[in-house]
C-alpha cells in the first residue's frame, strides 16, 4: 500500500521534514539488496501482450466510444535483449485519426507507484467514488463513469514502473536496472517509444502527464525522448517536485515555502482570525496570496538573518505567523519560528484531538496520542487507499477482461529503498547526488520553443507544496520569449486534486484549454 515505506508519491523524501527526509537517500545506490529476482517468475509474459475491450462514456453531452487495451510492451537493452515486461492500460477513441488524435502517457510517482491512483481517481472514462475529504466506507465500492474525463481530447496510456503493478523485469534484469532517477527514465522512454512504434503513434501530438514523483520523472523524460527524436507538444504537471538537492539542515527555503500552504490549511479548518467564515474559493486566493507575499518578503527576510534576529523583530514575525498559520504565539516562538509540516498537522486542530492529512490536509483523523509531536499516519492516505486498490482489482477482471497470474502491486516498498536518486543534468559534468530535473525542463523548452508546460497544484497539498513549485520553476532561467509556454492552475484540494469532485471538474476545464492550445486542430 502507499502507506508502506513513505511510498507512492514524490513526498516520500519530504521537502522539509528534513531530518527524515533523506533517509532513503542513506541507502547505497544499486544496493545488492535492492536487486530482484522476479525476472525468472514464469508468470511474467515474456511476449507483448493485449486484451481489448469496446466501451462508451458521456463526456460533455456526446457519448464518446472507445477501445480499453490492458496489456504489456517488452523494452530491450542495448543488445536488443527482452529486459523488463511494462504494463499499461490505454483507451484510445474509435472514430479518431491517429495523426491528429493527441496522446498522452500518464504516471504516479513514489518512486514505487503503479498508476492506479490516476487511473482511478482523475481522467480516465471511469473512476472511483470517495468519500473524500471523509475516509470512504469499506466496500462495496463504486465505479462511475467519468463526465469528466479527458478522452475527449487526448487518448490516454496509463503505465506502471517495472516492479509496480503488473510490470516486472524479464531475462538478466534485476531491480536495480531499473531503480533510479536515470534508470527509471531509460525504461520509461523505451516503453513510450515501443508503444508508439507499436501502435503506429509517431506522428500523433504526443503529452506526458505526472503526479508527484511522476513530474520529476516528467520533466527529464521529455528532454530525454525529445534528444533521441521525439518531440512532444506538451507536459502536465500535477503536485510537482522537482529540485531534491536544496531541502537540506540548515537552510530555511523549505519553511518558506510551506508557509503558503499552511495558510491555505488553517484557512480551510476556520482557524484563521480574519476569515469571514465563507468558503469561497475568492477568498481563499486572496489570503493565500497575502501569504505568499509574506513568506517571500518579512518571513524570509526574518529567518535569513538566523539567531541574530532582533527580540523585537522576532516577536513580531511570530505574531504575524500566527495570524497565517493559526497556530499559538508561544508554539512558533519555541520552534524559533520553523514550524515543520509534520508538526503542523498535529498542533493545529490538537485542541479538538484532531490531526491532518498529508497528502491533503482537508481529511482530519485521530492519534491514539494526543499529546504527540507528530501525527503517527496520513488520514489522506488511509480514507482512500482501500476504494482504489479494490475497485482496480474489481476493474481488471470486470470490466478490462484481463488476465494475470501476478499480484498487482499498487506500490512495492523494495523500489524505494534500493532506489539510485543520483541524477546527470543536461550541461553538467557530474550527475547530483539528488535530482534537480527543473534544468532537463528547462533544456526541453529550449531545445523545442513550441514545448508548452502547465503546473497543477492543490493549495492543500503537503507532500509538495505549490510554493515551491513555484520557485523551482520560477529559476530555470528561460528566455522571455519562452515563459509565455509555462502556465499555472490551482485547486481547493490536496495532492491528488481529483479528489476534490468539483476540483475534478475545474481541472478537466484547465487541461481542455491547455490541449487546445498546445494541440490545436488542424
Amino acid at each position: 500500500m502507499r502507506r508502506l515505506a513513505s511510498l507512492l508519491l514524490a513526498s516520500a523524501i519530504a521537502l522539509a521534514g528534513l531530518p527524515a527526509a533523506h533517509a532513503a537517500d542513506a541507502a547505497p545506490a544499486n544496493a545488492s539488496s535492492s536487486a530482484t529476482h522476479d525476472s525468472t517468475d514464469p508468470r511474467i509474459p515474456a511476449h507483448e501482450t493485449a486484451v481489448r475491450t469496446q466501451h462508451s462514456v458521456a463526456i460533455g453531452g456526446r457519448t464518446i466510444r472507445y477501445t480499453a487495451t490492458a496489456g504489456t510492451v517488452i523494452i530491450r537493452d542495448d543488445k536488443q535483449q527482452p529486459q523488463a515486461s511494462v504494463f499499461y492500460v490505454a483507451y484510445t477513441v474509435d472514430d479518431g485519426k491517429p495523426s491528429q488524435r493527441p496522446l498522452t502517457f500518464l504516471y504516479n510517482g513514489g518512486p514505487g507507484s503503479s498508476s492506479v491512483w490516476l487511473h482511478m481517481g482523475s481522467l480516465g472514462p471511469v473512476r472511483i467514488e470517495t468519500a473524500s475529504p471523509q475516509a470512504t466506507a469499506p466496500a462495496p465500492y463504486h465505479l462511475v463513469a467519468n463526465g469528466d474525463s479527458l478522452l475527449d481530447k487526448t487518448d490516454l496510456v496509463f503505465i506502471d514502473a517495472v516492479g509496480a503493478g503488473y510490470s516486472r523485469p524479464l531475462g538478466k534484469a534485476t531491480g536495480k536496472d531499473f531503480w533510479g532517477v536515470d534508470q527509471d527514465i531509460s525504461a520509461f522512454s523505451r516503453a513510450i517509444e515501443r508503444y508508439v512504434t507499436l501502435n503506429r503513434r509517431w506522428n500523433s501530438p504526443k503529452f506526458l502527464y505526472g503526479e508527484s514523483y511522476g513530474t520529476t520523472r516528467s520533466a527529464a523524460l521529455v528532454d530525454a525522448l525529445q534528444d533521441k527524436g521525439m518531440a512532444f507538444n506538451g507536459v502536465i504537471l500535477m503536485s510537482s517536485i522537482l529540485n531534491y538537492a536544496i531541502r537540506m539542515p540548515g537552510y530555511d527555503e523549505s519553511y518558506v515555502g510551506y508557509l503558503p500552504s499552511f495558510a491555505a490549511a488553517a484557512w480551510y479548518h476556520d482557524k484563521v482570525p480574519s476569515k469571514s467564515g465563507q468558503n469561497k474559493p475568492a477568498e481563499l486566493k486572496a489570503f493565500v496570496d497575502r501569504a505568499r507575499a509574506w513568506a517571500r518578503g518579512p518571513y524570509a527576510s526574518a529567518l535569513a538573518l538566523g539567531q541574530d534576529l532582533p527580540a523585537a523583530q522576532f516577536d513580531a514575525i511570530a505574531t504575524q505567523m500566527a495570524g497565517f498559520t493559526g497556530l499559538p504565539v508561544q508554539y512558533i516562538k519555541q520552534a524559533n519560528l520553523r514550524v515543520s509540516p509534520s508538526r503542523f498537522r498535529k498542533e493545529l486542530l490538537r485542541d479538538q484531538r484532531l490531526i491532518l492529512g498529508r497528502y491533503d490536509a482537508r481529511f482530519t483523523g485521530t492519534d491514539l496520542d494526543a499529546a504527540g509531536e507528530t501525527p503517527e499516519y496520513d488520514p489522506s492516505d488511509t480514507g482512500i487507499s482501500g476504494a482504489f486498490v479494490s475497485a482496480f482489482h474489481d476493474y481488471l477482471a470486470d470490466q478490462l477482461d484481463y488476465p494475470s497470474q501476478l499480484d498487482y502491486r499498487p506500490t512495492y516498498g523494495k523500489i524505494i529503498q534500493g532506489w539510485d536518486w543520483k541524477h546527470a543534468v543536461p550541461g553538467m559534468r557530474r550527475a547530483l547526488p539528488l535530482p534537480y530535473v527543473a534544468g532537463d525542463l528547462a533544456h526541453a523548452m529550449r531545445t523545442n520553443p513550441n514545448l508548452k508546460v502547465l503546473s497543477l497544484n492543490g493549495y492543500y497539498d503537503f507532500a509538495t507544496p505549490f510554493f515551491i513549485t513555484e520557485y523551482d520553476l520560477a529559476h530555470m532561467n528561460l528566455d522571455p520569449s519562452l515563459r509565455g509556454n509555462l502556465s499555472f492552475a490551482y485547486y481547493p484540494s490536496g495532492h491528488m486534486i481529483y479528489l476534490n469532485t468539483e476540483a475534478l471538474q475545474q481541472l478537466k476545464h484547465d487541461l481542455a484549454r491547455f490541449y487546445d492550445l498546445a494541440a490545436p486542430q488542424r
